[in-house]
């Protein structure tokens, strides 16, 4: 097949953005398809080269700044029947194309977004397989690589099932790494650090008891993985696009540094089932020589496909409050209504005895939505409102929740009329209890009921073992069924937030509705097993890379031995930690997790919580390192605020923030929240200290940050009677 020799440069106008031009340069060369090709990033810093090695096994290699990242890796995927997309490849055609333009997501972390990379799509022919092909497609960008697999419709190849990807990432050396064991079923693992190499000794140890998990056998870990080498690389692996396909961990070969896709199988041990025209997801590497760069990298939303919803303006960032953190310390409230062990949806609960104990009472309820009203916020989640919570945890019951039932102590209309009346939403809570069979027949009920009661998000949680049986979390079948779930979300205007989902993979950019996810280990395993000083460093590293997560910080009474019910756990954080999750951690719903009554004990301290924003017109990233230490600026969407977020370790150290992202030639006020110089999370966690200063773009911050602590400062205008008498930084 002959190359088409193009060099065109079309301008047109962005179909995101009519402010923006879009250029596009193909630049399709006479290229000799036996020889090997290659591309580099637009900025060169980055070179992709592809090639067929003997008999015709495809292989792939990338370079930054001329240093190795990934040496000669298999690429390929095993199929069921008809033979296999491994080997026996000729190239038949190769396109190169160059992109440039602009977009603007509905929620981020940015107003713009710049789209800017070179792409290579390589048409691969397997003659012996009658003419049967595959295509490869890379596209480098400035921070890295994303790559996939492509089945066009052709004659002879329509259906097939895949039983392996063979998609290797050949590092080049034994890099410190940031990982939690592969497994099918659950995120929820405290992040281990260790070299490639430590991984296989360390595994068992790693793996952690979790509410269904299924444990990947061989040395493994999940995605996003994040890693630095001896030199002084940042190398970050995950994925893009992750629909109708399993999530992919990856296996490790310690001996050499070699790791290879995993794919999460589903009940008969079958991986996919793919039908032409069929792509698989991108695999994404994102890298950089400065770990700025990795938390500041697009690249994963740039790789997903824009909305296709065509009115978004019902999709808000949303600053929530809940009846969720009494359940796991106070130990004075619970999801159930009664403390009956055998119960049915046909059951009359009204006839059951109450425990004294449930949460979701009008009464509570009205006390969060006061207290939210009060303060500022937008909504309310309540947990626990709706019948079936008594006996279902570990007894793989399929119909424990109809989602429209409440309990005899809840009601639906009054406290409708009663939020309404004080401008609050409640969010509604859908506990599938894993039962995905069990929803999707009642999903149009469920979101008709909530149109009708005046509920415009959900969240949505998989607590337990999957039904259909033998299915997993991360698996085709679940996958698909979250996609469901926010994309039929989107017919009835409903936002969502789902907990135990499989990781995110960017496609927040083609559902925004489906504003944030859990899919970690978050602040309600400080209650439980806890969580350690250097998680909250880890996971914008990590977990993150894929998309916004609902971490639920904000809880500002540290040690729960307060609440006298015997726990010896704490949150492993100062107050002023817990401050500056809000901006470090990116989510546009955040939820203020702690209880009223907290928040009134620290109405300083609380106003930052307050005031900050949820939806951004900028970030800037402006020190991190993995484990260690993150500071993050951010400007609020359409207004002239600024918010710094810096948090450390479990070690004391300085953070130093420029504030030259702010207009020059101007001066802001501002409220700077420390930790105090007694401060510890261990020790004196609720020790801070309030300043006011007077800031402009050469100004810079020095300040010290306790042990797990952390440093919040909001940055506003000010009249010239505010400032006056304030003194300069």
């Amino acid at each position: 097949m002959i190359v088409d020799k193009v060099l065109n440069k079309i301008q047109c106008r962005s179909f995101l953005s009519i402010k923006r031009l879009l250029v596009v340069m193909l630049v399709c060369g006479s290229i000799s398809l036996a020889e090997a090709q290659q591309i580099t990033s637009p900025n060169k810093n980055f070179s992709l080269t592809f090639s067929l090695k003997e008999n015709g096994v495809p292989f792939y290699e990338l370079t930054f700044k001329n240093k190795p990242v990934i040496k000669s890796s298999k690429l390929g995927l095993a199929t069921r029947q008809g033979g296999s997309f491994l080997d026996g490849f000729t190239v038949t055609d190769v396109k190169t194309t160059s992109i440039d333009e602009s977009w603007d997501p509905v929620l981020g972390e940015q107003k713009t977004i710049r789209n800017h990379y070179h792409e290579l799509l390589v048409t691969l022919t397997q003659q012996a397989q009658q003419g049967r092909f595959m295509r490869i497609r890379f596209r480098l960008f400035d921070d890295g690589l994303g790559f996939r697999y492509e089945f066009p419709m052709q004659k002879g190849l329509s259906y097939f099932i895949v039983k392996d990807e063979v998609t290797e990432f050949n590092l080049a050396g034994n890099h410190k790494i940031f990982w939690i064991p592969g497994d099918y079923d659950t995120n929820e693992y405290p992040y281990t650090t260790s070299t490639i190499a430590e991984i296989p000794s360390l595994q068992k140890k790693a793996t952690v008891p979790i509410t269904a998990q299924q444990p990947i056998k061989a040395p493994s870990v999940q995605t996003p993985c994040m890693m630095k080498s001896a030199d002084g690389l940042y190398i970050n692996i995950h994925e893009a696009v992750l629909i109708n396909y399993p999530a992919m961990d990856l296996e490790v070969d310690a001996a050499t540094l070699k790791m290879k896709t995993h794919l999460v199988p589903d009940a008969v041990g079958n991986l996919a089932y793919m039908q032409t025209n069929a792509q698989t997801p991108w695999r994404t590497i994102v890298v950089s020589d400065k770990a700025t760069d990795i938390l500041a990298s697009r690249l994963i939303l740039n790789l997903n496909e824009p909305t296709k919803y065509k009115d978004v303006s019902w999709i808000k960032p949303v600053k929530y409050m809940g009846v969720w953190w009494e359940y796991f310390v106070a130990g004075k409230s619970n999801w159930a209504y009664s403390t009956v062990n055998n119960v049915k949806l046909t059951d009359n609960f009204a006839a059951f005895p109450p425990s004294g104990h449930h949460g979701a009472t009008n009464e509570n309820v009205k006390k969060y939505i006061d207290f939210a009203s009060a303060n500022g916020f937008d909504a309310v989640l309540v947990e626990g409102w709706n019948v079936g919570w008594e006996d279902w945890i570990g007894n793989w019951k399929e119909e424990v929740f109809d989602f429209v039932t409440p309990y005899p102590d809840f009601d639906v209309k009054m406290l409708r009329e009663y939020a309404a009346s004080k401008g609050i939403k409640i969010i509604m809570h859908h506990e599938t209890s894993a039962a995905a069979t069990n929803y999707e027949r009642r999903l149009d009920r469920a979101f008709q009921f909530m149109v009708d009661n005046g509920y415009n998000a959900v969240k949505t949680g998989y607590v337990g073992d999957i039904i259909p049986r033998g299915e997993h979390h991360d698996g085709q079948w679940m996958v698909n069924h979250y996609i469901h779930v926010a994309d039929r979300a989107a017919d009835y205007k409903i936002m969502v937030n789902s907990h135990e989902a499989v990781r995110p993979t960017g496609l927040n950019r083609t559902y925004p509705n489906w504003i944030a996810q859990e899919s970690a280990r978050g602040t309600e395993f400080e209650a439980m097993a806890g969580l350690a000083p250097e998680h909250g460093t880890i996971l914008p590293f990590t977990r993150l890379m894929g998309g916004p997560m609902d971490y639920t910080p904000g809880i500002f009474q540290t040690d729960l031995s307060y609440y006298g019910t015997g726990s010896k756990q704490r949150v492993n954080t100062t107050l002023v930690k817990q401050l500056a999750y809000y901006v470090t951690m990116y989510s546009p719903l955040q939820m203020a997790a702690d209880m009223p009554e907290n928040y009134a004990r620290f109405p300083d301290a609380f106003q930052f919580i307050k005031d900050v924003a949820v939806d951004w017109d900028d970030t800037y990233v402006l020190e991190a390192e993995p484990g260690d230490y993150i500071t993050i600026a951010r400007k609020a969407k359409g207004k002239q605020e600024w918010y710094v977020g810096g948090i450390t370790d479990e070690n004391r150290r300085t953070a130093t923030i420029s504030f030259s992202f702010l207009p020059k030639g101007k001066s802001y006020i501002a409220t700077i929240y420390a930790d105090g110089t007694d401060a510890s999370y261990d020790k004196k966690p609720q020790s801070y200290t309030i300043r006011k200063v007077l800031v402009s773009s050469s100004s810079v911050l020095k300040q010290v940050l306790a042990s797990s602590g952390g440093v919040a400062v909001s940055i506003k205008e000010g009249t010239s009677g505010e400032i006056k008498g304030l003194k300069k930084l």
